[in-house]
């Protein structure tokens, strides 16, 4: 076997994901791209997939990668010679449920926000769309007439083709067994031919396609990516006399999804409880293989299948068929430049989506590294999103379970994963638990969301309406805007920045001034060059040559990551201190009372003002108070090393019964937040989002030189703003908001909101999305009419640019 001994990019996995990347990596104009099969292409996963082609994702720019992979696959015959099979067949998702029916409308709603086309219909259009439907107990559906289907093995290999064409080297039969590293880089891959030849590749690039091997070669390349087969079945039917075109049909509440196909029918599950494989490893000799039938477990999905589509009992099985798909612990692929390399890249864990998802993840990726930097927010599925636990086999394999029946579960707002919970726990963990918390999980870490009053049912008990601790978030809320309440915020990221040059290298980094007097607390966000925000942090001066950067939970490794990439010459060292300090917020009016009952040390303004830390005695120990807030009031966040963070607990507690102190969750935290108006990362905020739309102006000192993005945020303030982003309050109390619904402007769709929750100050549900308003004032933009639509209602919205809840701030330095 020939093969380069020096390439651009090895590309390890030849399924559709492989070969998009090779595509479009070819399409960029790399000339030198090399990718390596094991096996014969598609032979994995890709070969077996039902090839269902949608386009609606739960997120905008996840929506435009399935959109833009529709659009491929229907010219890449012309291109190519190769048939791809795809046509647009539309599809019907029906609802058999109230609860089912408010979440397809809202995906409904979601769709025109997106500009996704979509079409609500009743249980009799559901019929009269797909006539050999049972349509007992369907409560609505929804019609997206561009979605489709598509031959997954024939999509990959036109992928592949185009790819030669373009110049790209593909090797099936060709194993890479080994690589050659320099530090955080990977220079070479060595690999091995089934016909005995061997050799090595020097590299500039690797990029993991391996898919449902992906966690095992990421390990070889120095890389986390957690990932794990399940088994997946589906049958299909013998030919059906009669049977015509469908669309593809998916009974979520059943577990099941249809394809017709030259007629037959495929049915396939997606079960609530999964069986993971190959838990000791996928076999070496793995190629187009099935994995043993398990009728048994297949048999509920058959049974109501054969009741909703009655035909299927008259129907032989022609095939029976179990193969292993890749899932993640969250259920969304894994994306983009792994944390522990600067040159290994992974497009790999597609959780079944793979085929509508590959055309767009190809162009995403070869665009990113193309250039360097992300095109678009692809924080949904950034593989830096990880933590590094993830990777533990056991945990997998428990997660797993679960994940693969999350694609048709009900999707509930503020739905708590079941399985593989309980790794990481704060200090606090135990007093909290005792005093009636309910717990969720984000990256791992255990946090109170909610406080269950004596003899409530610890549990959530979910909907699209008020949910059974909605009371008890508000009187949480409560508490804080008019008494004290006591947090956990031991999950977010605490990141120590020390050396020489460490001012110098977060003033580099961020738009804020870190300068200044040791306890001195900067908000600020880390800008890349076009102005976008790729970190929302705050900056506390510890000492003339060391800072604490604190981040949200789920991005301390990407944020630490970015930092790390940006370092240069900078002479500082970067640690991890999460685990090492506990921290717990005391918020509200009588929150300094609180704190002057259990310390000598001087809370007043005078010594300790809004935007300063100090450090304190607390009991019998010793803490650092931070005067900062995420939810608009008086108060401050104690930090506490990790052995002294039981008696501080206690001695908070202790001195609080007197003052009536409510214990709290984040549930609260993040409905006070949005009274405020203080963003939140990955939702209001992204790296697409320019910091001066984002109304974050303030938090950037351009007077200061030389920080990236300070260019953009100067031109921004020549050119003008395109977007704001707006805050929304209902005018009517009832319905509830979460994310994705669509803003109307005097009655036409303009966008989307970026996050929601319920007021319960200000009484009434509320929410933030970017209004387009090139060559507006802000007062023009507030002069229209706004409506939020709602599962297809539209509810009238008041607007604002300023936070709804004291706009001026004067109660946070009370």
């Amino acid at each position: 076997m020939s093969l380069p001994t020096q390439a651009r990019v090895v590309i390890i996995g030849g399924g559709v994901i492989g070969c998009s990347v090779a595509y479009h990596l070819s399409k960029q104009g790399w000339t030198d791209v090399v990718l390596l099969e094991r096996k014969q292409l598609t032979s994995g996963t890709t070969w077996h997939a039902a090839g269902l082609i949608a386009q609606l994702r739960a997120t905008r720019n996840m929506t435009r990668l399935a959109k833009y992979s529709q659009e491929l696959y229907g010219a890449l015959e012309a291109e190519t010679g190769v048939a791809t099979g795809f046509r647009r067949c539309g599809s019907i998702t029906v609802a058999l449920t109230d609860e089912r029916r408010e979440e397809i409308l809202r995906q409904a709603s979601m769709a025109r926000a997106f500009g996704v086309e979509v079409e609500e219909i009743s249980p009799d259009e559901v019929a009269d769309r797909y006539p050999h439907l049972n349509i007992d107990g369907v409560t609505a559906g929804v019609w997206l007439p561009r979605d489709g289907q598509g031959d997954p093995a024939n999509i990959a290999l036109a992928l592949a083709r185009g790819a030669r064409q373009m110049g790209a080297q593909v090797a099936e039969r060709t194993k890479v067994t080994g690589v050659a590293r320099d530090g955080r880089r990977v220079t070479g891959v060595d690999w091995v031919g089934e016909d005995g030849s061997s050799g090595h590749t020097a590299c500039d690039h690797v990029v993991n396609c391996a898919g449902m091997w992906g966690h095992q070669v990421g390990r070889m390349l120095g890389t986390n990516v957690p990932l794990h087969a399940c088994e997946h079945f589906y049958i299909v039917t013998e030919s059906i006399p009669g049977l015509t075109s469908l669309p593809v049909l998916r009974v979520p509440d059943e577990c099941a999804y249809y394809k017709e196909d030259a007629g037959k029918i495929l049915l396939g599950a997606f079960e609530p409880q999964a069986k993971p494989w190959a838990m000791d490893g996928i076999p070496d000799s793995f190629e187009f293989d099935q994995l043993p039938e398990d009728f048994d477990h297949f048999e509920p999905i058959l049974e109501a299948a054969v009741n909703r589509m009655p035909m299927l009992a008259e129907a032989g099985i022609h095939t029976f068929f179990n193969g292993p798909e890749s899932f993640t612990p969250d259920d969304a692929y894994h994306l983009g430049l792994a944390p522990e390399m600067d040159n290994v890249w992974v497009a790999a864990g597609f959780n079944s989506i793979g085929i509508q998802s590959a055309g767009g993840a190809g162009m995403a990726l070869a665009q990113w590294m193309d250039a360097g930097e992300k095109p678009f927010d692809l924080g949904d599925v950034d593989i830096s999103r990880m933590q590094p636990f993830q990777g533990n086999r056991h945990y997998l394999f428990e997660r797993s379970k679960e994940t693969l029946g999350l694609l048709y579960a009900d999707h509930f707002p503020y739905r708590q994963k079941a399985k593989a919970r309980g790794i990481r726990r704060s200090p606090f963990h135990h007093h909290l638990q005792e005093r009636g918390a309910v717990f969720g999980e984000l990256a791992g870490w255990e946090r109170a969301n909610w406080f269950a009053r004596a003899g409530q049912a610890r549990a959530y008990d979910y909907s699209w309406q008020r949910q059974n601790w909605f009371a008890n978030a508000a009187a949480e809320h409560r508490a804080v805007r008019e008494n004290v309440g006591l947090y956990d915020m031991s999950s977010f990221g605490k990141i120590r920045v020390e050396g020489p040059e460490a001012e110098a290298f977060l003033n580099h980094v961020g738009g804020g001034d870190v300068s200044g007097p040791v306890g001195k607390i900067t908000y600020t966000q880390f800008l890349n060059p076009a102005g976008g925000i790729e970190a929302d942090v705050t900056v506390t001066r510890l000492s003339e040559t060391a800072y604490l950067v604190v981040t949200p939970a789920a991005t301390r490794l990407a944020d630490q990551t970015w930092l790390a990439r940006h370092r240069g010459d900078f002479r500082v060292t970067l640690t991890d201190m999460t685990a090492a300090e506990g921290v717990l917020a005391v918020m509200g009016p009588m929150s300094r009372a609180l704190l002057e009952r259990v310390s000598p040390n001087d809370f007043t303004n005078a010594a300790n003002p809004f935007g300063t830390a100090q450090e304190i005695e607390l009991g019998m120990g010793l803490a650092r108070a931070h005067r900062v807030s995420y939810v608009g009031e008086l108060g401050w966040e104690i930090y506490v090393s990790a052995d002294m963070a039981g008696h501080a607990f206690e001695t908070l507690w202790d001195a609080g019964q007197e003052l009536n102190l409510t214990l709290c969750g984040l549930h609260m935290m993040d409905s006070c937040r949005m009274e405020k108006g203080f963003r939140h990362f990955g939702h209001d905020i992204t790296c697409e989002d320019h910091v001066l739309e984002a109304g974050l102006g303030f938090a950037v000192k351009t007077e200061k030189p030389g920080f990236i993005g300070r260019d953009a945020v100067l031109r921004k303030r020549e050119t003008g703003l395109q977007n704001r982003l707006v805050q929304f309050r209902l005018t009517d109390p009832e319905p509830m908001l979460y994310h994705a619904e669509p803003i109307l402007r005097d009655g036409a769709v303009v966008g989307h909101l970026t996050s929601g929750a319920y007021g319960h100050h200000l009484g009434a549900a509320m929410g933030m999305g970017y209004v387009p308003c090139a060559g507006e004032s802000a007062a023009q933009v507030l002069a229209s009419t706004y409506e939020i639509e709602v599962a297809g209602v539209r509810v009238r919205a008041e607007a604002s640019l300023a936070p709804f809840y004291d706009p001026k701030g004067t109660r946070l330095r009370g």
